[in-house]
């Protein structure tokens, strides 16, 4: 089968078989890609985010993407860093949401790790913190999705935090100066 050929094995269209095969290819390069993590699709670099968790004094920085691919055990040590502090559930962290703090870090020029008051939150702790915090928690949190950080950094005024997280339009940035943080997620882009 295959394409017509002239009386000498040729397309009849010089150079369309190659045209043609080299569209093919990168139609299938293309859908091929489509169905990657946003993540997969950035710098090809290795990427590293640095924790300080403030409710238990843990530390990590891990290199969780090297080699195009994320590393799994250093996300399951995200996971662990990020579990509730209250219940001590562990939840999936949304790679997307570590690659929106790598890129915020590179953003904000910092070499400190993130402060963190709370990553994931077990329905329990959303439902509790929802009863005693005065009405600011969603009911729906991306938080209780792994897809949400409350963060600080303490070479970074807060006001740059937020701001840098805005610029990034990855998902929804709070901005909560009375309580000294910033809110992030992965969610769609919005502000409050």
């Amino acid at each position: 089968m295959g394409e017509p050929t002239g009386m000498r094995g040729q397309s009849p269209v010089p150079g369309a078989h190659s045209r043609r095969r080299f569209l093919a290819m990168l139609g299938a390069a293309g859908a091929g890609l489509a169905g990657l993590p946003s993540g997969l699709l950035a710098d090809p670099g290795p990427r590293v985010v640095r924790f300080r968790h403030l409710h238990t004094d843990e530390r990590l920085t891990t290199e969780y993407y090297a080699r195009g691919r994320y590393v799994p055990d250093a996300l399951a040590d995200v996971d662990r860093i990020l579990r509730d502090w209250r219940t001590g559930d562990v939840h999936v962290i949304a790679p997307d949401l570590l690659d929106t703090l790598h890129a915020l870090a590179q953003a904000v020029g910092t070499q400190q790790p993130f402060q963190v008051i709370s990553g994931y939150r077990s329905p329990a702790t959303n439902a509790m913190l929802r009863r005693t915090g005065g009405g600011g928690v969603a009911s729906a949190s991306l938080h209780m999705q792994g897809m949400a950080i409350d963060i600080r950094l303490a070479d970074v005024p807060l006001r740059r935090l937020r701001d840098a997280a805005l610029g990034l339009r990855r998902g929804g940035v709070g901005y909560y100066p009375s309580s000294d943080f910033v809110h992030v997620d992965t969610g769609r882009v919005r502000t409050w």
